[in-house]
């Protein structure tokens, strides 16, 4: 179920064309066994405050990057982070940030570069939810690596807006990711 957008008729045909359902946040939220917040960090509480008070606690994938509207750099970093400050709007979610490769380079229909998969850093202190995630990671092609704790966000986070200034500032477009090389 897909929720939250400016445009309800956007946000209607995305659905549709995805064999999905659409719905207020409350209603998408209360529907999924694990939510996905992929609003822009000026977007986030406003999208968060309208869940409402889900029955039971949420998984909640957070794959935001706490950009300054410009993205010129990073709104929240570094004494904390976005996935941090989620669970402070939303007392039923159990986050786990993980941020995916760029939309761009999904909708090619593999996250693969160079015959490897896109490294997402999968960090949460909830270590259920976090595994639940990882499967999802692995479910889209990427390469998932466990960051550990919640806290870690901090570091995921400035990684990934490192990657969209890379992509976007410096033009290498959005077909770069990184990953874990052991």
């Amino acid at each position: 179920m897909l929720s939250f957008s400016r445009d309800a008729n956007k946000l209607a045909q995305t659905s549709k064309a995805l064999g999905a359902k659409s719905g207020s946040v409350a209603q998408a939220v209360e529907f999924g066994e694990v939510v996905v917040v992929a609003t822009p960090w000026v977007a986030t509480k406003d999208a968060i405050s309208q869940a409402g008070q889900p029955s039971d606690k949420r998984i909640v994938w957070d794959c935001t990057n706490a950009l300054k509207p410009d993205m010129s750099d990073l709104a929240v970093g570094l004494t904390t982070s976005a996935a941090e400050e989620i669970p402070k709007a939303a007392p039923w979610a159990r986050v786990v940030k993980g941020i995916p490769p760029f939309a761009e380079l999904m909708h090619t229909g593999s996250v693969r570069i160079a015959g490897k998969g896109v490294g997402v850093f999968v960090a949460s202190d909830d270590s259920e939810a976090k595994q639940v995630v990882i499967s999802l990671v692995r479910g889209i092609g990427a390469e998932p690596t466990d960051a550990g704790r919640l806290a870690n966000a901090r570091y995921i986070e400035p990684a990934a807006f490192l990657l969209v200034q890379l992509a976007y500032v410096q033009g290498l477009g959005p077909k770069i990711g990184l990953s874990l090389i052991r």
